[in-house]
Parts: structure tokens; C-alpha cells; sequence
């Protein structure tokens, strides 16, 4: 009887160790949304977050002629992938007692966070964040349209209407 009841305590919701739930980050207002809920999930869960911040370098292809310019927006662009995910890795590491992982990645987001999730087997989850009103924003289309079932993981979109309290009650 005592085997029985082991198996069963390994098979509790919330013995989920190694779900990694994985964010991009972005300057959107739904992000902060998206944040808590992937915190809640992995402190609830044994979980793990890690951070994708896509750089998107295309108008700096505009100034190629110019190189210098070029260089440095390509500069001024990594400072601030690696200063914003600094600040949300310290907020999820004290919401949720673990630090995320970062991954800063050049190109298109779409391209990107495919690419990654292909490479890393160990990320489970796709968190994203729709935008309130008529249209949820472009990653949101693009997983749930027109490639919906192509990044082969489970994809919770966050509403970005939902407050911390509805936030909280869900996760």
C-alpha cells in the first residue's frame, strides 16, 4: 500500500518540475500581464521561465552605406535587449524564486522564437500576451492563424484586458 500511495503523491498536479515556460519580451502592455501569469505558473508548478527578446535589425540595413551608424544601432539595440531583461529577470526572480533564463536573438520574432524552441526541447510552454481590442498582435496571428500548430508546444494566450486579482484566481 505504501508503494501505491508513493505513485500517486508522483503523479500531483504541481510536481511539474522542468516546465519552462517561455515569454517574449517585448514593449507591449500586455507584457506585464504575461509576466505575473508565467511567475504564478512557475512558482505553482515547480516551473521555470526563460525570456526571449528579438532583435529586429531591418532598418539598419538602411544605413549600410553608413557602417558606423549602422554598428551602432546595432549596439545601442543589444544594450537595451540585455538592460530590459536584466530588469524583468530581477522581477521574476523574486515573484517567482527562480531566475530565468535569457536568450537575446538577431532577426525576425516569428523566425526566432521558432528557431529557439526547436533548438531548446526542454521549453514547454509558449506564454504570449493578446492585446486588448480588434486585433491581438502579430505573434498571437501567427500561432493561432496562419502557423497555428507549427511550433509544435502548448500556447496559453494571456488577455491583456485581465487584471493582477483575475490573473492571480487563474493561475
Amino acid at each position: 500500500m505504501n508503494t501505491a500511495a508513493a505513485t500517486l503523491d508522483d503523479t500531483i498536479v504541481g510536481r511539474e518540475s522542468g516546465r519552462v515556460f517561455l515569454v517574449v519580451v517585448d514593449d507591449s502592455e500586455e507584457l506585464a500581464g504575461v509576466l505575473r501569469y508565467a511567475c504564478n505558473r512557475a512558482r505553482h508548478t515547480g516551473g521555470k521561465i526563460a525570456l526571449l527578446y528579438v532583435i529586429d535589425m531591418e532598418s539598419s540595413k538602411d544605413f549600410q552605406h553608413w557602417q558606423f551608424v549602422g554598428n551602432l544601432m546595432e549596439e545601442e539595440a543589444q544594450e537595451t535587449a540585455e538592460n530590459t531583461l536584466s530588469r524583468h529577470a530581477a522581477q521574476i526572480s523574486k515573484e517567482s524564486g527562480s531566475a530565468p533564463d535569457q536568450y537575446v536573438r538577431n532577426g525576425n520574432v516569428q523566425d526566432e522564437l521558432f528557431a529557439l524552441v526547436e533548438e531548446h526541447p526542454d521549453i514547454s510552454i509558449l506564454l504570449l500576451g493578446s492585446a486588448p481590442g480588434e486585433k491581438p498582435g502579430p505573434l498571437v496571428e501567427a500561432v493561432t492563424g496562419k502557423h497555428a500548430g507549427q511550433i509544435g508546444i502548448p500556447v496559453t494566450i494571456v488577455p491583456g484586458s485581465l487584471g493582477n486579482d483575475e490573473i492571480d484566481r487563474l493561475t
